[in-house]
């Protein structure tokens, strides 16, 4: 029987299109990356169009034609926003890579990293620079006008390997392993009070409050050793600031322990007790690798482990601490 005019015999179903990865090689760029890291960041096509710079239907257009491209999709759309799925997860860590690979690129063949002119960015404590840093920064400031001087103040790591940062000043006995650098001295810790309010009775026997710490500050040594020695009643304020804690104790809220270098330099306080070695610190200079050539990162760490070093008595508790 033949077929009826304009009917065709069924047959078998079309194959599946086969993902070509040389296409998808082709057509994928570091734009395309970026917003997949950006919307992933943000779980919205708006916000993630607004830290790009671009436009929200722009943001729209190039996941679903990457999407298109790839044959697989990239977000799961959900209430809470756009959700990254496995295969999204994989081109987001690609993208990361992409950026890292980009900025150490960037970092070694720029000249602006060679001379005596433009920014530099140090990121360092609160406590660290206030009283202690500050004097040093504008020593050097002074030496090299043309140097801009930039400083991010927090207990987070900002990421010296994703450019936010040229160079770190921590304490810590740990730096991490990626950046280089040096240990400059050892931070000697101990107690403080506001002065005249230093009693003839031993530390820990007065019934006296206590400044602590709390939130990112939790794991201090000084934390623990004061929990483990007064009664949770007597912790009158916890602070997840140490430059915050020496005013505190200056004010008069209770005894707290603070770093030497702080300590013994903020007015109104003055040693409640010895220096406790075993809440001992480390303080490190530190870069990324790909920058340690940099003059101006040169420059500074130079300048700043010798000033360190004419300070390390006060760093390492070593000078004679003010009177009650």
């Amino acid at each position: 029987m033949q077929p009826l005019p304009g009917n065709t015999q069924p047959g078998p179903a079309p194959a599946a299109t086969k993902w070509d990865a040389g296409e998808a090689v082709s057509q994928l760029s570091w734009d395309d990356l970026r917003i997949i890291k950006a919307l992933s960041d943000c779980a919205n096509r708006a916000a993630a169009a607004k830290k790009l710079g671009i436009n929200v239907s722009t943001v729209s257009r190039r996941v679903t034609q990457l999407e298109k491209t790839l044959g697989v999709a990239l977000f799961d759309h959900r209430k809470s926003g756009y959700l990254l799925t496995a295969e999204g997860a994989e081109l987001r860590a690609l993208a990361e890579r992409v950026e890292l690979d980009i900025v150490s690129v960037t970092r070694r063949v720029s000249r602006a990293g060679q001379g005596a002119l433009g920014k530099l960015r140090i990121t360092t404590s609160d406590s660290l620079l206030l009283y202690f840093l500050t004097p040093i920064i504008a020593e050097f400031k002074a030496l090299n006008p043309g140097i801009n001087i930039e400083v991010l103040v927090g207990n987070q790591t900002l990421s010296l390997a994703r450019d936010e940062s040229d160079i770190a000043i921590r304490a810590t006995r740990k730096p991490a392993e990626s950046l280089v650098g040096r240990k400059l001295a050892n931070i000697a810790w101990a107690p403080y009070c506001r002065s005249g309010q230093l009693g003839a009775a031993a530390l820990f026997e007065q019934d006296q409050a206590w400044v602590s710490y709390s939130a990112a500050l939790c794991g201090l040594r000084a934390n623990s050793y004061v929990e483990c020695r007064v009664a949770p009643e007597r912790i009158a304020y916890r602070t997840d600031s140490v430059a915050a804690a020496s005013v505190a104790i200056a004010a008069g809220l209770g005894f707290g322990f603070l770093p030497c270098m702080l300590g013994d330099i903020t007015p109104g306080l003055v040693r409640a007790g010895p220096v406790v070695p075993e809440l001992q610190d480390e303080l490190w200079l530190l870069t990324h690798q790909d920058i340690r050539r940099s003059w101006r990162v040169k420059a500074f760490m130079t300048f700043c482990a010798a000033a360190v070093a004419s300070r390390k008595p006060l760093v390492e508790g070593q000078m004679p601490p003010p009177v009650a």
